[in-house]
């Protein structure tokens, strides 16, 4: 019934109780959940992950731009490499650029994407975008590396005109734990308005609260009151939403 597109589980709040939050997500339908990696550090940790539940929990592998400082001068080709030995990564991420003050320059994450988008490409995999503040030089990039599985746009902060853009290069929208607050008036309306056929659930869990569990880290089990959210924004039954988020993230990860 539901697919969390977007969860750290690897982090170090879950390793205590990580059997017992697997439990309690399967009991409330939580069937998948797909982990991205961010740096060459922590891919071990999620493909091992996987292979205890290899039914529920997926992966991606990928360079975020926050962590550049993590990131060898042979991090690209060491991620070639995971990428070759591993048959069960079903996306290329998380990866992009983010344009807030203290990040990396520029050019420095251009040149990680890039590199990254080229690898997407010879993959023929799916891409998982962290993008801030860059929605227009994004869509640039996109539209001349072309990818033919496209992605998801990890939580979506842009504008209903940049949405149109990226679902016309192939690439899906994740909402989360922003469209659960009152004040959060920009992504209601991008909720009501956007095809739902677009639109992917995730809770970046353990990060990324909810209203009304500020300040705690957030977990894959409120994927359902994300879902609940949107389901009230747009007047439909939560089972359409989750039907709908289920079949767009199955044929973006899975379908070849």
């Amino acid at each position: 019934m539901f697919f969390d597109t977007h969860c750290h589980l690897d982090f170090a709040v879950f390793d205590s109780d990580r059997d017992v939050l697997m439990s309690q997500a399967q009991r409330l339908g939580i069937e998948q959940i797909l982990i991205p990696g961010v740096s060459l550090q922590n891919f071990a940790k999620i493909e091992a992950i996987h292979a205890q539940w290899p039914d529920t929990i997926h992966f991606a592998l990928g360079l975020h731009p926050c962590f550049i400082q993590e990131h060898s001068a042979q991090a690209v080709s060491r991620l070639a490499d995971w990428l070759s030995r591993s048959r069960s990564v079903c996306a290329l991420g998380e990866i992009g650029l983010d344009a807030r003050p203290n990040q990396a320059p520029e050019a420095v994450q251009l040149m990680l994407l890039e590199e990254q988008l080229k690898l997407a490409r010879e993959r023929d995999l799916p891409v998982i975008l962290h993008v801030v503040k860059a929605h227009e030089r994004m869509l640039s990039l996109l539209k001349r590396y072309a990818l033919p599985r496209g992605g998801v746009v990890h939580a979506y902060s842009g504008s209903l005109e940049q949405a149109k853009h990226y679902a016309k290069l192939g690439f899906k929208l994740g909402f989360g734990g922003a469209v659960t607050y009152d004040r959060a008036q920009r992504q209601h309306r991008m909720v009501r308005e956007l095809p739902l056929d677009w639109m992917l659930l995730e809770t970046d869990a353990p990060d990324m609260p909810l209203q009304g569990y500020q300040h705690q880290p957030n977990t894959p089990l409120r994927v359902i009151e994300v879902a609940q959210a949107i389901a009230t924004l747009r007047g439909v039954s939560l089972e359409t939403i989750t039907t709908q988020t289920q079949h767009n993230a199955q044929q973006l990860f899975f379908s070849r």
